[in-house]
């Protein structure tokens, strides 16, 4: 099994929790939004150290609140690759609309080179409409639909990206003419022609992986269609299966090929692991209730299921209690923990496990316990 570290990558906070201060009242200062990005560097020599299989940041900006202060982990990857050995390297994810496509390309394949060959492409559409909008699209969601035209805008213009970004990638010579994009633009006058093709410079000189969040059913169709890999994440069990079984049908139907129970698809998981259960629940609880806090207004809580069977309303914020009931986060004992992780991988064959073991406010110190702990304590379970 391929075990992953995934980390939002935010500024220390020492009122973490359910209470004030709002989520929108928080303000982090450079300099704590600085000495969170040195420590994402630090932790991510420390998961090499450890042996981890891959590490994992996120895109994010203008985040003042501090519970996500990386704005370009392509060029923090590029540091990491100089201070580690074998870790590989991912976003989750790179915010496709909100680059553009040949520069996102030109930017991954010089960290994967550099990294000699450990980079991972990680895509997504965007959630948050403050960096969306800003940053030259929009955002709305498949459920929503009071946003549904800024939604399919935003779907078209990720769609057409990723055409770009992955003939660029993968071909000597390449030219797109769609609606969002026109590579390149007629008529570029260049030494007595003009431009009909474009060449990216560099290309990977390895193989690699693109890997996308399934989090809705269009999603869920498209990504095996196009043979990436699928990350599930803040999903009841239940509605995991169902979607982790699709997968696989719509890959098979695609791609004529039976995929591996694991095989090309991820599970994410918030996971603390302590002494007693009751220790790891007073560990996380602060931090799991910020996350909700933070991120429950945007409708990521829409995975738990609800008292019908169905995914919960809108705007959740759960308890610890209800995530952990609901096993959408795995707290306990490392044999707790281990038990847990096993009951997943019977249920749908993980091979490509992340683990998120450090919760918006939490401190590097903290966080580097976990990660040790899991390597020592949990994760030999599964060697």
């Amino acid at each position: 099994m391929r075990t992953g570290v995934f980390l939002f990558g935010g500024v220390e906070m020492d009122d973490a929790g359910p209470g004030p201060p709002a989520s929108t009242d928080r303000r982090s200062t450079s300099e704590e939004a600085w000495e969170a990005t040195e420590r994402v560097i630090d932790m991510a020599v420390v998961c090499d150290d450890l042996g981890y299989d891959s590490y994992w940041l996120a895109e994010h900006h203008f985040q003042h609140e501090g519970y996500e202060v990386v704005p370009n982990g392509i060029l923090l990857g590029a540091v990491i690759a100089e201070r580690t050995q074998r870790i590989r390297i991912g976003m989750a994810f790179n915010i496709v609309p909100q680059w553009h496509p040949l520069r996102l390309a030109e930017d991954f394949a010089t960290l994967h080179n550099l990294s000699g060959g450990r980079g991972i492409l990680g895509v997504g559409r965007g959630t948050v409409p403050r960096e969306s909008e800003t940053l030259g699209t929009r955002i709305g969601s498949f459920d929503n639909p009071d946003k549904a035209v800024a939604d399919e805008s935003n779907r078209r213009q990720f769609d057409e990206a990723m055409d770009v970004i992955q003939l660029a990638l993968t071909e000597e010579r390449f030219a797109y003419h769609g609606e969002v994009y026109d590579l390149p633009p007629p008529g570029i006058p260049d030494r007595g022609g003009t431009v009909q093709e474009l060449t990216l410079v560099p290309r990977p000189l390895y193989p690699f992986e693109t890997w996308q969040a399934i989090t809705s059913p269009p999603t869920l169709e498209q990504v095996p269609r196009r043979g990436w890999g699928g990350v599930f994440w803040n999903n009841h069990p239940t509605f995991t299966k169902r979607n982790w079984d699709r997968f696989a049908e719509v890959f098979e139907e695609a791609h004529g090929r039976t995929l591996e129970p694991g095989e090309k698809r991820t599970l994410v998981r918030c996971v603390c692991v302590a002494d007693t259960r009751e220790e790891a629940m007073a560990k996380v609880r602060p931090g799991h209730d910020e996350m909700w806090k933070f991120l429950g207004p945007y409708g990521w809580s829409k995975g738990y299921m609800g008292p019908d069977g169905k995914p919960a309303k809108a705007g959740l914020i759960p308890s610890l209690e209800e995530s952990l009931e609901q096993k959408i986060w795995i707290v306990g004992s490392a044999d707790e923990v281990g038990e847990q992780i096993q009951w997943y991988r019977d249920l749908l064959g993980v091979e490509d496990l992340l683990l998120f073991p450090m919760m918006p406010g939490d401190s590097y110190k903290a966080g580097e316990e976990q990660v040790h702990r899991l390597a020592a304590d949990v994760l030999p379970k599964f060697d």
